[in-house]
């Protein structure tokens, strides 16, 4: 990727990709690539700062000339909604944003695309969620938004299960507003489900417990996960020996990189 991405001169516009830790993140290189490939001369550059820096981090980054958007990674996603003057209504339904672009009257725009990654990955092993009962772990700023899109790819159920039962419940209860499935809290027991979603970290450090558990999988079960380091979660290791079709954070990446492109260049509105 990194032989595609021509070198930066004075005139580069400039992105970012920020989140605490960061040094995880695989898009710097794909996204500067797909900048490059579409004639556009901008990089992205990852960006660690600390939850107690954001506030300092957000008023300088307004006021930098050259700086055209910012991908917003853990744990900034709440607070980055907060600091958006416009965004779509996915993201305002959900409280939080992953991609941020500069308006004309210098102002940011949001949008989350989280679960339009994570659906499209399923989508892509030809698993249409549609019908499907669903359970989901982690409520998060990432959980929230698969969520709301396997409530809109019309799952006949969906079941969350978060340690934070307050976010949690929020969460379903908010969903439970649109009236398109029934949503209700969830276990970490996956048995009786068809597809089945890690929206947390569990998994990015040696000894995580594992977000369900995996001895009750159905095989014909699909098992998506979020993490992209390692590139194969224990999560997904254990779906795998089962036979279970599988989507990793990695595939979920790639469904979204031309989706967050589309974003920052202003052409997802063309």
């Amino acid at each position: 990727m990194s032989g595609m991405i021509p070198a930066p001169s004075g005139a580069t516009r400039l992105h970012v990709i920020v989140g605490d830790p960061i040094a995880q993140v695989r898009s710097p290189a794909g996204v500067s690539a797909a900048f490059a490939a579409r004639g556009h001369d901008a990089i992205l550059m990852p960006v660690q700062v600390a939850p107690v820096d954001l506030a300092d981090f957000l008023s300088l980054a307004a006021r930098l000339k050259n700086l055209d958007g910012i991908v917003v990674t853990i744990p900034h996603k709440f607070a980055c909604y907060q600091a958006c003057a416009s965004a779509t209504a996915r993201a305002h339904f959900l409280k939080t944003v992953n991609l941020m672009r500069r308006r004309p009257d210098g102002a940011w725009h949001g949008d989350m695309v989280d679960g339009l990654g994570f659906v499209g990955a399923a989508r892509a092993k030809g698993i249409d969620p549609a019908g499907m009962r669903a359970l989901l772990v982690g409520a998060g700023g990432a959980g929230s938004a698969i969520a709301l899109e396997l409530v809109e790819a019309g799952v006949s159920e969906l079941a969350i299960h978060d340690s934070l039962t307050e976010r949690r419940d929020a969460l379903i209860d908010r969903l439970n507003g649109l009236r398109k499935a029934p949503v209700r809290a969830g276990t970490g027991d996956p048995q009786g489900f068809d597809f089945v979603a890690n929206a947390t970290p569990a998994g990015m450090k040696d000894g995580d417990p594992l977000p369900v558990d995996t001895a009750r999988l159905a095989p014909s079960a699909y098992c998506g996960c979020v993490i992209t380091k390692p590139e194969i979660s224990p999560f997904i290791a254990a779906a795998r020996k089962l036979g279970c079709v599988t989507g990793t954070g990695t595939d979920m990446y790639q469904q979204h990189q031309s989706i967050m492109v589309d974003f920052l260049l202003g052409t997802d509105e063309a």
